[in-house]
């Protein structure tokens, strides 16, 4: 086994997954960040993922619609005109919103029954077809069908130390639980309340506070995987078993913080392996600090980034007192990218596959008496050195001096 290190940006929210295990958790943490990679508040805990049972009315009776179809035209108007307004986000070619129409449509009667949006004005229950209306849907970004959001006052963010929430619903979605939780919305608003709002049309402000989501928006992935030392992936994805997502909404770009494979080394580790090993070390993270940016639109829609690594173990072991030690294992890898067009919903892979090669860098200590020796070579080579200069001096001196005389007599 080892450790998969991870800190990934990217510009939506996603689970991690790996082959057998889905929806990883326990060791990876997950931040809200904006459009500069800064974190816009604390840990985002999404909790228990939510199962939903009933999709739908058993006996599908449907009657007509009853919910008001909204359009980027009228949608403003009627989140600021009504206290509570619900919204059916759906694509008629989504299996599972088809599921849901009859009972959607039938709880909007009995809402509109029971709470005229003429003479009560609390609550109205609405639908957009988000293969008509794409930038609405977009503006809330919406990538999964159906979504039932829930809009209060104007907005459909929640503050939470910086970090905005859509208000959705995630219950059971046959006609009696959803006019059960209709009924949980409107139970605390007094009606007199917003008969006067209804009255009071002009000058309608939002509350600053309460400001709509960013337009773009991301998530910071960051914690560890242990996986198995044989080929495998790590991938980043959306799923969901009540949901159909529209692959061209799904943006999958990110930026790699930190992407490594065994236990973090620390700068000391670090420094005694380049010092032993001036070549090696480099390629522990080989990618961080790259960027993989996809920009929306219908060239670059339904895009897969895959990265591919290959691994590599080192190790380096010393030889103390007839015993190895070993210092350090540390595992490097090259990484190929690629983008690849898919009719799947985008996703982010990474490949890995460990080498049957391994480096092994063993230091070897010298001995006491190995560096006596050394030292002993080392004086008698500058006595040797030393005579041999002297030698070649004294006899020049000789030679010139016999030069000298022979030329006196």
């Amino acid at each position: 086994m080892f450790v998969l290190m991870t800190s990934v940006k990217l510009d939506s929210n996603f689970l991690l997954v790996v082959p057998n295990r889905l929806n990883i958790t326990k060791t990876v943490r997950k931040y809200s960040i904006d459009q500069n990679l800064v974190p816009t508040g604390s840990e985002f805990h999404p909790g228990p993922i939510p199962t939903v049972n009933k999709h739908g009315d058993d006996v599908e009776e449907y009657y007509g619609d009853g919910s008001v179809a909204l359009s980027s035209r009228n949608f403003d108007s009627y989140s600021h005109q009504y206290s509570v307004l619900v919204v059916n986000f759906y694509a008629p070619w989504c299996y599972w919103s088809n599921r849901l129409k009859p009972s959607w449509e039938n709880t909007a009667k009995i809402i509109r029954e029971r709470y005229d949006p003429e003479m009560d004005g609390r609550i109205i229950l609405g639908k957009v077809d988000c293969t008509e209306e794409a930038d609405l849907c977009r503006r809330h970004h919406i990538q999964g069908y159906p979504s039932i959001r829930i809009f209060r006052k104007g907005s459909d963010v929640k503050e939470n130390q910086g970090h905005h929430d859509h208000e959705s619903y995630y219950g059971e979605r046959d006609t009696e639980s959803l006019v059960a939780a209709m009924e949980t919305y409107v139970a605390n608003i007094p009606k007199e309340v917003h008969v006067l709002a209804l009255e009071d049309k002009s000058n309608k402000t939002v509350d600053p506070a309460k400001r709509p989501a960013p337009l773009t928006s991301g998530c910071r992935i960051e914690g560890f995987v242990r996986v198995k030392k044989v080929p495998g992936s790590v991938v980043i994805s959306a799923r969901s078993g009540s949901h159909s997502f529209d692959p061209s909404q799904i943006n999958v770009s990110h930026y790699v913080t930190q992407f490594s494979f065994g236990k973090r080394l620390s700068s000391k580790m670090l420094n005694e392996l380049k010092r032993l090993t001036p070549y090696l070390g480099g390629h522990h993270d080989r990618l961080a600090g790259q960027s993989y940016i996809v920009k929306h639109g219908d060239v670059n829609a339904n895009v897969t980034i895959e990265h591919y690594l290959q691994i590599v173990k080192t190790e380096l072991v010393t030889l103390r007192s007839t015993k190895e030690l070993k210092l350090l294992e540390e595992y490097e890898y090259t990484a190929h990218s690629s983008l690849v067009h898919s009719f799947y919903v985008p996703v982010v892979k990474f490949h890995f596959e460990p080498s049957p090669m391994q480096v092994l860098v063993t230091e070897v200590p010298k001995s006491f008496s190995h560096f006596i020796t050394n030292v002993c070579a080392i004086i008698g080579g500058v006595f040797t050195v030393a005579g041999i200069l002297d030698s070649i001096f004294h006899n020049t001196l000789r030679l010139v001096k016999k030069v000298e005389l022979g030329k006196n007599i």
